[in-house]
């Protein structure tokens, strides 16, 4: 007995280890002490248990910890990376967490198990899906960031569960958990585990800072996992330039910011010697298919928008050509023009004159939607998405956007990899 007693306690050290990889010095300190700590970032909350758990599904998700520290009976984090965005956050159901020797009332004890896990849990919610960006950058790079260290070896319990989402993203989800999801709603019962974590770490927008903990990670390695989950056949833009003609993907949306002379450009990037492919919202459905299209392609174009989240399909040394529309130049950079060089993919961006933004059809070329977007910002969120984002199309200037894709065929012919300083 007491060899088999040695031999669970020499198990259960590298699980304690992996889970305390997740908190900084002085919140690893606290989950040593009492079991249970919780790092609290600028976007981000995620609590940490290397004590057994009890996770009751039945009513929503409740946490009981046997944590020695006392948690307030009020307790609750909702599961997702952005803890900053409110407008998110009102769609993500919060977990409770109690204490499992509580002195507290009846209805606060913890219940029987009814299954028995040898691995931890890893709680997240699916709250905000159908947008391509936002699953990648609040979910699936979260999800890599704070569960890839574990080698596959922890179970899903996925809050908010919408079957769309874990359809979609199934082979990528089966990559970091090799064990069955479970759906709460479907899935109403006691599971019990080894320790627990709560929310997904965010380091920045479609990033990964192999600094920053729990560390080691970095975009490269994320892509190297993306193209192995999906058979990626291309690491490198001069693969497929030495077997044909560079291709152009245009990314065609059908209602906002979309370009209003769609086929103007076509014929001006195929007189340039690419081959286009227009990619219109059908086509991205299935994405393992897409993203093969995407990464045996040169270049990615596009106005600001979540469909050039598939820049992280593209092959090394590929360019990505952002349209910025008038309002948008902040959300442009930071959402796709600062990570695109961690890919090692150029980044081209086009900004657009005003005189190419239909706003100046709407309000006229002296209005302040044209002349300083500043003062619709000081309107707050709502009036900026309801100008710059829901009632703005493009109508590109054919020849100036000329320039710019000569740029990128040039930075294709060349085949190098853009300069990137890393964190």
């Amino acid at each position: 007995m007491a060899g088999a007693a040695t031999s669970q306690v020499e198990d259960q050290k590298p699980l304690k280890s992996l889970l305390a990889r997740l908190l900084k010095e002085e919140d690893r300190r606290e989950l040593e002490t009492t079991g249970y700590g919780c790092d609290v970032a600028e976007n981000s909350v995620v609590c940490v248990s290397n004590l057994p758990v009890r996770i009751d599904t039945r009513n929503n998700i409740t946490v009981y910890i046997s944590s020695r520290r006392r948690v307030d009976d009020e307790s609750s984090v909702r599961p997702y990376a952005l803890r900053r965005d409110n407008s998110l956050l009102q769609w993500i159901t919060p977990v409770k967490i109690l204490q499992e020797n509580s002195n507290s009332n009846s209805n606060s004890k913890p219940p029987i198990c009814q299954y028995n896990h040898t691995i931890p849990a890893v709680i997240f919610s699916s709250g905000m899906t159908g947008n391509l960006f936002h699953e990648f950058n609040d979910i699936i790079i979260p999800l890599f960031i704070t569960t890839r260290h574990f080698q596959s070896r922890v179970i899903f319990i996925i809050d908010d569960y919408n079957p769309r989402f874990v359809a979609k993203f199934s082979k990528i989800l089966s990559q970091l958990s090799s064990h069955e999801i479970v759906n709460p709603s479907a899935n109403t019962s006691v599971h019990c585990l080894p320790g627990m974590v709560l929310g997904l770490k965010f380091h920045d927008n479609l990033a990964l800072n192999p600094r920053a903990i729990p560390g080691g990670h970095t975009m490269r390695d994320f892509r190297l996992f993306l193209a192995e989950t999906y058979s990626l056949k291309f690491a490198h833009v001069s693969q497929i330039t030495a077997l044909q003609p560079p291709t152009a993907v245009l990314i065609s949306r059908e209602t906002t910011r979309k370009f209003l002379n769609e086929d103007e450009i076509v014929a001006m990037v195929e007189e340039l010697g690419f081959r286009v492919v227009v990619a219109r919202t059908e086509d991205s459905l299935d994405l393992e298919k897409f993203g093969n299209t995407i990464n045996s392609c040169s270049v990615l174009m596009g106005v600001h928008g979540a469909g050039l989240t598939n820049e992280l399909f593209l092959p090394g040394g590929a360019v990505t050509v952002q349209v910025e529309p008038l309002g948008l130049e902040w959300a442009s950079e930071h959402y796709f023009g600062n990570p695109a060089g961690a890919m090692s993919v150029h980044y081209l961006r086009y900004k657009i004159e005003a005189d190419e933004s239909s706003l100046v059809q709407l309000y006229g070329s002296n209005h302040t939607v044209v002349t300083d977007p500043g003062s619709v910002y000081a309107m707050g969120y709502r009036v900026v998405r309801e100008v710059y984002v829901d009632q703005q199309n493009i109508r590109v200037n054919v020849a100036r956007f000329r320039k710019t894709m000569l740029q990128a065929l040039g930075l294709v012919k060349k085949k190098t990899l853009p300069r990137y300083i890393a964190y």
